[in-house]
């Protein structure tokens, strides 16, 4: 007789709890749905639609689509996004490795270091493409007052559409530090005992690093290539900023979701836009599915291959 009301009482605290967190979390709930959710849906009816922003949207079906084919600032936008991605991914991961190999030793100023190599990654975007717009200047930036130093005549960098790409990659390496941060939480949960193991089998450093290091950072390393990857083909706000939102010169810097934002904002094609963002979605997502279909052959969790 007196379990019942216990229990009672007890799923009536459990009720309650459940009523208050949903309550606190009811703002960002509707956050969602309304600046979210709301926007999702009303890109997608809007891709099928021809839409100024002044008058009424007109329903024109696949048009915007079939447009795409015959658009060649959009297969521009297109292979810049796809050239950039292809370079600049692999070189964020080497080079975040690397400078998580090197902040993982015993240093007194460590720290430091680390902060400083992360500092850029917290700086914000337009800021940070100011100063590289001085520093890549083709008159008096430092990195062609640099070369001149030891007898190379500096490139016009964005300035030279052949230039221009390999710039942009560049300058992508300056944000590392995040990256690095996680690969270096990743190298200090390697057990000590396996680096221990190997060398009572005789592996020096290099077959530590392949055999021991690499495969135990492949979770870690899964996670930010996918990150990076979706990154990389949203880059916007460095462009914009270096090219006054051009994507110059001759379109060689036209990434995708310039060529969506001057659509949207400078053309005053909202359907056109619309559709070109739900290709980039899809873009985006077949290449992370498939990242995740041939991840198991490759990334290692807790010492057992992922089937």
């Amino acid at each position: 007789m007196i379990d019942k009301p216990l229990k009672k009482s007890k799923m009536s605290m459990a009720a309650q709890e459940g009523m208050w967190g949903y309550f606190f979390l009811s703002p960002w709930i509707l956050g969602m749905i309304l600046f979210t959710g709301g926007p999702i849906i009303a890109s997608f009816l809007l891709a099928f639609c021809n839409w100024d922003l002044i008058t009424t949207p007109q329903w024109i079906g696949f048009d915007n689509f079939a447009r795409m084919f015959t658009d060649s600032r959009f297969l521009a936008s297109l292979y810049n996004t796809f050239y950039y991605t292809l370079f600049a991914v692999p070189l964020g991961i080497v080079g975040s490795v690397l400078v998580a190999l090197l902040m993982n030793q015993e240093w007194k100023s460590v720290r430091i270091l680390r902060t400083i190599y992360y500092l850029p990654s917290v700086t914000a975007g337009v800021a940070s493409a100011i100063i590289w717009m001085w520093l890549l200047n083709p008159d008096f930036g430092l990195i062609n007052y640099g070369l001149k130093l030891i007898g190379i005549t500096g490139p016009q960098w964005m300035a030279d559409e052949n230039w221009s790409k390999p710039a942009l990659i560049i300058m992508s390496l300056w944000g590392v530090g995040g990256n690095m941060i996680i690969y270096l939480a990743g190298l200090q949960g390697v057990p000590r005992q396996l680096y221990e193991a190997a060398e009572i089998d005789g592996a020096g450093m290099i077959q530590k690093f392949w055999n021991v290091t690499v495969p135990m950072l492949t979770p870690v390393i899964f996670f930010n290539l996918i990150m990076s990857i979706v990154a990389s083909f949203q880059i916007f706000t460095q462009v914009y900023v270096m090219t006054g939102g051009q994507g110059g010169p001759a379109d060689s810097t036209l990434v995708l979701v310039l060529y969506i934002y001057q659509h949207a904002f400078k053309f005053h094609n909202m359907g056109y836009a619309s559709a070109l963002a739900w290709v980039l979605f899809i873009i985006i997502l077949i290449f992370t599915l498939i990242q995740f279909k041939v991840s198991g052959g490759w990334v290692h969790y807790e010492g057992e291959l992922k089937k």
